[in-house]
């Protein structure tokens, strides 16, 4: 009895968790983690049982923490569904499936204080205790717009282009919520910071000397990311996978359309928090997501950003 109860007990923490603890001395633990990063489309909505088909691809996945985009209602049954906690940006005391939301955390982890801003749509977060220590998560969305399939095409020079990048609401909104960026970054020397989201634009660190021959020859330090890593957050899935033309990372394309481009995103910042692995999945809207042996409708747009981190005590 007491073999079977030790087998039942193991096979739950293999199915259930995916933190781990190393110990690496006799002072230092190291405690890992996953983070997902993804916006599931009007939550999940635009396709027959799209927002339980968002459940089960989370479930494959099986991340600790999720950053949510286009939540709009879907996120409190998503949560319970999975047995989540479940943090709602948006004004506090309003209704968790209130579809006009946009943002939220999911985490398996406690949630400490509320981090609000002052433009719940673009940006919010949550305190989280990951194995005893605050960890400051935020979700985010930068507007679209200024948008263009092939940036390379618009027939403008790289200053031109990053004129062009300011000219409309994405730039506007980037400088609202920058302040909290870079507040919360100022901080994270002492409490680390995990940041991403869709933040709708290539990144500078695709758009280097490596790709220039499939970017006219251009090099464009685009603003919207060049900015993050000014602030000093680090860019998981580019830090992990350095070359843009091997591991592209592609999060948006539209299937016949030449628009393919890494829009999502997982940033982080602090010295004890070291992101060991990070991978993109990019699925065409309505068709299979191929994972584990099975197969689920994919009910978004964009694909997913998974990262898994270490954290030391």
């Amino acid at each position: 009895m007491k073999h079977i109860l030790y087998f039942v007990a193991l096979l739950f923490c293999f199915s259930s968790c995916n933190q781990q603890v190393k110990k690496v001395s006799n002072k230092e633990e190291l405690f890992t983690f996953k983070v997902m990063a993804w916006n599931i489309l009007h939550g999940g909505n635009d396709i027959e049982n799209g927002a339980k088909n968002v459940v089960n691809i989370i479930k494959e996945i099986d991340p600790d923490i999720i950053l949510m985009v286009e939540t709009y209602g879907s996120g409190k049954m998503i949560a319970a569904s999975l047995g989540y906690n479940f943090h709602l940006i948006a004004p506090n005391g309003t209704a968790l499936d209130n579809k006009g939301t946009n943002l939220s955390i999911f985490s398996k982890f406690p949630f400490g204080e509320r981090i609000d801003t002052e433009n719940d749509f673009y940006l919010g977060g949550r305190e989280i205790i990951v194995n005893g220590q605050k960890i400051n998560v935020f979700s985010n969305w930068f507007h679209y717009l200024p948008w263009a399939d092939e940036p390379e095409e618009l027939g403008m020079s790289v200053e031109e282009l990053l004129e062009w990048e300011k000219s409309e609401a994405k730039y506007k909104m980037i400088q609202k919520v920058l302040p909290n960026i870079k507040k919360y970054a100022s901080q994270a020397d002492s409490i680390p910071m995990i940041f991403g989201g869709d933040l709708n634009t290539p990144s500078h660190l695709d758009w280097g000397a490596e790709t220039k021959a499939i970017h006219n020859g251009l090099i464009v330090p685009w603003y919207a990311t060049k900015i993050l890593e000014d602030i000093g957050l680090i860019d998981t899935y580019r830090k992990l996978n350095p070359n843009p033309v091997t591991h592209p990372g592609i999060t948006w394309h539209t299937k016949g359309i030449n628009d393919n481009h890494r829009i999502d995103y997982i940033f982080y910042k602090n010295h004890k928090l070291k992101a060991i692995k990070s991978e993109s999945f990019k699925v065409f809207f309505n068709e299979p997501f191929k994972i584990n042996n099975k197969e689920i409708l994919y009910p978004s747009d964009h694909g997913i950003v998974v990262t898994t981190f270490q954290l030391a005590n």
